[in-house]
């Protein structure tokens, strides 16, 4: 079957598509998706790979990097990331929409000062990769870890403590100049972002996504932070802002994906604790239970019984719930 020309240029965005995310099959999958020959396929493979938007090597694909540049910096006093950003990284931004490059502006702007002010780094690096679908920049130091460097702040026990506590937002080792803000946005704003030190990794994304594209295993010295955005996207930053806001503007909101803090599903009143630490600083909180099975009653109990009635200022919204966890939520509020 022939395709039209709308149609031709649909197939090969999802084979780019298909080779951005390194997913298996592409040929197979292209063939099916919109019933075209294998013969078919390879045609967009040649015709992709001659206006060098794609590459081969060692018989396999990859998005051709128009940029890869690499950029260090050293920590001083008048080190500061907006010079950084205007100077080196803008003019490797050059093509992608205002959309893109008003979101890239505010995500490399907030992690380069988080470097600056918190990593207690010497030196740091930042790498801008970007092809035909997307820009993805790569930002890494040599300092404490971002995980430690909460833990210790707020002595919590574990670093799993300190990944789970940026899922909520409003987190900060320097509460005097910082807002605990930029983590929170940006990472909700990319359509992929991971921040990987101490042998953990906080992303909104699925694990598997991210190591997919992690060219390198967890580091144990440092924070790399990795994030991803298309050049075209429709996202803008003020939808994400007003997705937590209240009325005035404020950050009041926030939602916790449940299958990034519990390896199984939650049971007891310590995991309902745990969680509901720093609650109070947010009018209202999304649990999203996605991806969990069900909850014990010890779990719901503290929950929306007795965390309920010691905070009736802070509402808790559930979404993503099955019938397990519905039932187990009435059979304790009930």
């Amino acid at each position: 079957m022939s395709l039209t020309k709308e149609n031709r240029e649909s197939a090969k965005h999802y084979l780019l598509e298909l080779i951005s995310r390194k997913e298996p099959n592409i040929v197979k999958r292209t063939m099916e998706a919109y019933s075209v020959s294998k013969v078919t396929v390879y045609k967009y493979l040649r015709d992709l790979m001659e206006n060098e938007i794609l590459e081969k090597n060692g018989g396999v694909y990859s998005l051709h990097h128009v940029i890869d540049n690499t950029y260090e910096y050293r920590i001083s006093e008048d080190i500061s990331e907006d010079v950084i950003y205007t100077n080196d990284l803008r003019p490797d931004l050059d093509g992608i929409s205002d959309n893109s490059l008003h979101i890239w502006e505010y995500a490399i702007s907030e992690m380069i000062n988080n470097v600056i002010d918190h990593s207690e780094t010497e030196v740091f690096f930042v790498r801008i990769i970007k092809d035909y679908l997307n820009t993805t920049v790569i930002i890494k130091d040599n300092g404490i870890g971002i995980f430690k460097k909460i833990a210790n702040y707020y002595k919590y026990p574990s670093l799993d403590h300190a990944v789970e506590e940026l899922f909520k937002g409003k987190l900060t080792t320097n509460a005097k100049n910082h807002s605990g803000e930029g983590i929170f946005f940006t990472s909700r704003v990319m359509d992929l972002y991971a921040a990987v030190s101490s042998g953990k990794c906080f992303t909104h994304n699925k694990f598997s996504d991210v190591f997919v594209q992690l060219d390198e295993e967890l580091i144990d010295q440092g924070t790399m932070v990795y994030m991803r955005l298309a050049n075209n996207t429709n996202k803008t930053l003020r939808s994400i802002f007003d997705e937590y806001a209240d009325v005035d503007g404020g950050f009041t909101k926030t939602r916790i994906p449940l299958r990034n803090f519990f390896e199984t599903y939650p049971v007891s009143r310590s995991q309902a604790k745990r969680l509901t630490r720093r609650f109070e600083d947010f009018k209202e909180v999304v649990l999203d239970f996605e991806g969990i099975a069900d909850i014990g009653q010890g779990f719901a109990h503290e929950l929306f019984v007795v965390y309920v009635k010691a905070h009736p200022e802070v509402m808790l919204l559930m979404d993503n719930t099955n019938e397990n966890i519905q039932r187990m939520i009435y059979h304790v509020t009930h």
